[in-house]
């Protein structure tokens, strides 16, 4: 199985140690959030040049913040320092509206069209090819960043809703989602990206699939704890579609818990419903917080290995 973890660290260091440890141990890839180390792609840079075959890729950068010319060309000095093909994965997203509008103080009226577009400027530019585009959020006259070398940069897409996952499948080389449950995969992610890659007459997509994971006896314990850490989720209406989706309530209720034997089946039900990988995100349950996590990695590592 291709199982991979959150990017995490509290300071650059710690990011490195982390990559080291997660190579050792079998994970495939790690996934690090816009907001880690301010910044994640210094640490991302470091962390790939003292490993040798682990993915480091974001999920995701925001496409609002940089400008998709920019994104490109950081992501390509990134795929640089990291060297080797399929070391190094962009992926991005539209982030939400408080974010975007509150924060960056930008308009989020058009996330579609604005992510649309935005893949397909980057992803043609990480393919190695030159963009004229002309569109309603982007106009672009622009070749392809100088350190891409030969390989192609994958491109992923945090798509959740019909166009994005059409966009994923017809632009990038798939998607990246959380908080979609089996369910969601089979029933809504899966076809959708599937189809629109077929029609685009593309290779089929990556569907890589993030959840929160506890391995915990009492799974009542379990939901309740992933209920407060989670809660955020549940209040932003991009997840609380996919959430629908999946015919859960909330983010508890899409979170992966129980013990050894019932996590290991509902992980594979996401591989059967279609995810090509899981990056597993374990949360801590009960007082001993570090043993919650050890046991819960100590599967996930199983996992990996098999």
């Amino acid at each position: 199985m291709r199982i991979g973890l959150p990017g995490l660290g509290r300071s650059v260091d710690h990011i490195v140690e982390q990559a080291e440890r997660a190579e050792a141990d079998g994970f495939t890839s790690l996934w690090y959030a816009s907001a880690v180390a301010g910044d994640p792609l210094v640490a991302m840079a470091l962390a790939g040049r003292a490993t040798s075959t682990i993915e480091l890729g974001t999920a995701v950068l925001q496409t609002y913040a940089c400008h998709p010319v920019l994104q490109a060309s950081r992501a390509a000095a990134v795929a640089s320092a990291i060297g080797g093909p399929g070391r190094f994965t962009l992926g991005v997203g539209p982030s939400h509206q408080p974010v975007v509008e509150g924060m960056l103080g930008l308009s989020y009226r058009t996330p579609g069209r604005h992510t649309d577009e935005y893949v397909r400027i980057v992803a043609a530019l990480l393919r190695g090819e030159s963009v004229s585009f002309a569109g309603e959020e982007f106009r672009v006259n622009a070749g392809p960043p100088e350190r891409i070398g030969d390989a192609e940069i994958p491109v992923l897409v945090a798509a959740l809703g019909p166009r994005l996952l059409r966009v994923a499948g017809q632009h990038a080389a798939g998607t990246i989602t959380w908080m979609a449950n089996a369910t969601a995969i089979a029933q809504h992610v899966a076809p959708r990206i599937g189809k629109a890659a077929v029609d685009a007459g593309r290779q089929e997509p990556r569907i890589v699939v993030g959840l929160p994971v506890a391995v915990h006896d009492d799974v009542a314990e379990a939901r309740s704890r992933a209920a407060e850490q989670f809660a955020l989720y549940g209040t932003l209406p991009n997840y609380q579609r996919i959430l629908e989706r999946g015919g859960v309530a909330g983010p508890a209720d899409a979170a992966i818990v129980g013990d050894e034997d019932s996590v290991t089946t509902q992980i594979e039900a996401l591989f059967e419903a279609g995810a090509s990988d899981v990056w597993a995100a374990p949360f801590p349950v009960g007082d001993d917080r570090p043993a919650s996590r050890e046991r819960t990695r100590a599967l996930l590592r199983g996992l990996a290995a098999g």
